[in-house]
């Protein structure tokens, strides 16, 4: 399966997690592909992508082909080494792929709500709670049509009954969560100056 770019471009659905994580990073700040690497040992991100270290570099190209980032070389310790920038193109695609992720997650374990997350900052604060929003009502929604399935037949077994009241916690969890970060983001909560969108 292939995601496609709107200009034709094109990411493996392979590589697409990886790709949303990388042009992530590189949007928080020209990096060559060791900083990257760093970053994303720096931060756990492997513990909840499969991204492997020699793989960055199949996927770097694949965002330059694409058009969502260039390099330029610089030199250090007299080796040439290729830096990469986000392109504007790239920064709005990075931004309508947060914002659907944040939006459309409904309460499962998500990879891509875990990227969309940990790139918050790109969003501005109204997007933030918009999209965040909408997944709780969606989750809401969702919780509501469970806990009615299971009210019509109270005399399940275990078996049955723990298949719709295990997703109803967890649900119950995420929509705490949710509406934990609403609040932190209505109160003002300041991001990493690296990452911020001012």
């Amino acid at each position: 399966m292939i995601y496609t770019l709107s200009r034709g471009a094109t990411i493996s659905k392979k590589t697409e997690i990886f790709s949303f994580v990388i042009l992530g990073l590189i949007a928080e700040e020209p990096s060559h592909a060791y900083s990257i690497n760093q970053r994303i040992d720096e931060r756990g991100m492997r513990d909840w992508t499969a991204i492997g270290k020699s793989s960055i570099y199949r996927v770097i190209s694949e965002l330059e082909n694409a058009k969502l980032v260039e390099c330029y070389e610089e030199e250090v310790d007299n080796r040439k080494r290729k830096v990469y920038m986000i392109t504007d193109y790239g920064a709005r695609i990075l931004k309508e792929r947060t914002y659907s992720a944040i939006k459309g997650f409904i309460g499962k374990n998500d990879e891509d709500f875990y990227v969309a997350f940990s790139m918050l900052p790109i969003l501005n604060t109204e997007e933030i709670i918009e999209a965040v929003s909408f997944s709780i009502e969606t989750m809401k929604k969702h919780k509501l049509e469970l806990e009615s399935m299971l009210n019509k037949n109270p005399n399940y077994p275990i078996n049955v009954s723990g298949l719709f009241i295990h997703p109803i916690k967890i649900l119950e969890t995420d929509i705490q969560f949710l509406e934990w970060v609403v609040e932190k983001v209505k109160g003002g909560d300041i991001f990493d100056s690296k990452t911020s969108n001012k």
